[in-house]
């Protein structure tokens, strides 16, 4: 919402550069979609390594709650 109120702030402003901020958004999103993907995956295989090495932890701390 904070986004969409400073795009009218600067629509009222200077609405050229408003449009071209409009237009080019798609278009840096796109751009931007792959690095999301690859954090995404990054995140998992890293949380997927902390879970394995942290697993004998988490079954000699607590033995009797399994």
């Amino acid at each position: 919402m904070i986004s969409f109120l400073l795009w009218c702030v600067l629509f009222v402003l200077c609405w050229p550069v408003a449009l071209v901020a409009l237009v080019i958004y798609p278009l840096v999103w796109l751009f931007l979609l792959p690095f999301r993907v690859i954090g995404i995956a990054v995140h998992g295989a890293l949380a997927l390594v902390r879970a394995v090495i942290l697993f004998p932890a988490r079954l000699l701390s607590a033995p009797f709650r399994i």
